[in-house]
């Protein structure tokens, strides 16, 4: 028996132990805590692709920026039901509903700086592309059913530098904060960074100072990927996601190796506590070689199923459960991702998925905790 089948089969035993036992004899009990589920959202589904006007490539037309030859022609069952396209207030608008009708409790909206390394150019970054779902979010009649939170890219041009900026950053990021369905953590902001190895204490006591001027007790600022070993004043650790062999040539290999990878993340020994987050799937072949994006070539997992997802999923509970004190009072749970469409994870309805099987574990889950937390009430 290899050691993913041993977890699996640990995590079954708790899951059942927990449903055998009466939900109001011990407050210790899985079902009687509430969970929050949200998922990170990738804008690149907007403006237009810069193949939209060479006649030698037809399926670019009226292409979004980020579809690639690969995608639309080799991978087009991931297209959602609603074509490529994101950036209307209708579909903006039909994705909030989608999400909070399956369980879904908050977005993280993947934000970029402009520009890159230097100071801040409002304009530019009010006019990104990036922007363009989230700025339709935040001007929808139904926002009040999902919350929102800022997943801040900071990379690949849209870099961050010294602790000036990161003021800066934090003083525009205010117009988010003071939304009234703002994600909390502690009941501080959460600022959740991507590549966090370039910012040092001064920059997070910085971004903390500018939060307390505004009447907040501070932030809740969730390093993404960090070592644990580095902590430089962050208040928690994520993920956006753990995939081995990211640049290790191109082989199948199986979810569960996903899965296994991601679980040895929330059993370290890091001090500071863990949002866990679990991958829906992994497949950037569409946005390899010179017929994708050019990005590298690496490992794609292929064999995923519902079922494994919901097993996954449920073990992330389990580990909550069995963690309070590594993880939010909140009990959050991000997923990657809503729309990550040509890196092969998403819960939107596609050609290939119309029903979104994923999003409906989802919805089965949260369902599920919803009426034991009720019925403790």
């Amino acid at each position: 028996m290899n050691r993913s089948t041993e977890f699996f089969l640990f995590i079954l035993a708790a899951i059942l132990a927990g449903c055998s036992s009466n939900p109001r004899q011990s407050s210790n009990n899985q079902f009687e805590k509430s969970i929050k589920i949200g998922a990170y959202f990738y804008d690149g589904w907007s403006s237009h692709n810069r193949h939209a006007n060479d006649p030698n490539q037809p399926w670019a037309k009226n292409a979004p920026r980020m579809v690639t030859r690969l995608l639309a022609e080799d991978f087009s069952e991931r297209e959602p039901v609603w074509g490529w396209r994101g950036d209307s207030q209708e579909i903006v608008e039909k994705q909030i509903d989608l999400a909070a009708d399956h369980g879904l409790d908050y977005f993280l909206f993947c934000w970029y700086w402009r520009d890159t390394n230097g100071p801040i150019n409002v304009t530019e970054i009010e006019n990104a592309p990036h922007h363009v779902s989230m700025n339709y979010y935040l001007k929808a009649r139904n926002k009040n059913r999902l919350r929102f939170g800022l997943l801040v890219a900071n990379h690949n041009g849209a870099e961050i530098k010294g602790a000036d900026n990161w003021e800066n950053a934090a003083r525009y990021w205010m117009q988010y904060f003071k939304d009234s369905q703002y994600v909390t953590v502690d009941g501080k902001p959460l600022v959740v960074i991507f590549n966090p190895s370039g910012i040092d204490e001064e920059s997070i006591s910085r971004m903390q100072n500018v939060a307390k001027q505004n009447g907040f007790k501070g932030l809740s600022i969730a390093s993404c990927g960090t070592p644990e070993k580095q902590n430089n004043g962050f208040t928690h650790r994520t993920h956006y996601n753990i995939v081995p062999g990211y640049r290790a040539g191109s082989e199948e290999h199986s979810y569960s190796e996903l899965v296994e990878a991601h679980q040895k993340k929330w059993y370290g020994s890091a001090k500071t506590p863990y949002i866990p987050e679990v991958t829906v799937g992994w497949d950037k072949r569409p946005w390899e070689g010179p017929d994708g994006n050019n990005a590298p070539v690496g490992y794609y997992f292929l064999d995923r199923t519902p079922e494994q997802f919901e097993e996954f999923l449920r073990s992330a509970i389990v580990w909550m459960d069995q963690n309070p004190e590594q993880t939010t009072r909140e009990r959050l749970i991000t997923l990657y991702a809503w729309n990550e469409l040509g890196e092969g994870g998403y819960l939107v309805p596609t050609k290939g998925d119309p029903e979104a099987s994923y999003l409906k574990i989802v919805k089965k889950i949260t369902s599920e905790y919803s009426r034991k937390t009720k019925n403790k009430k």
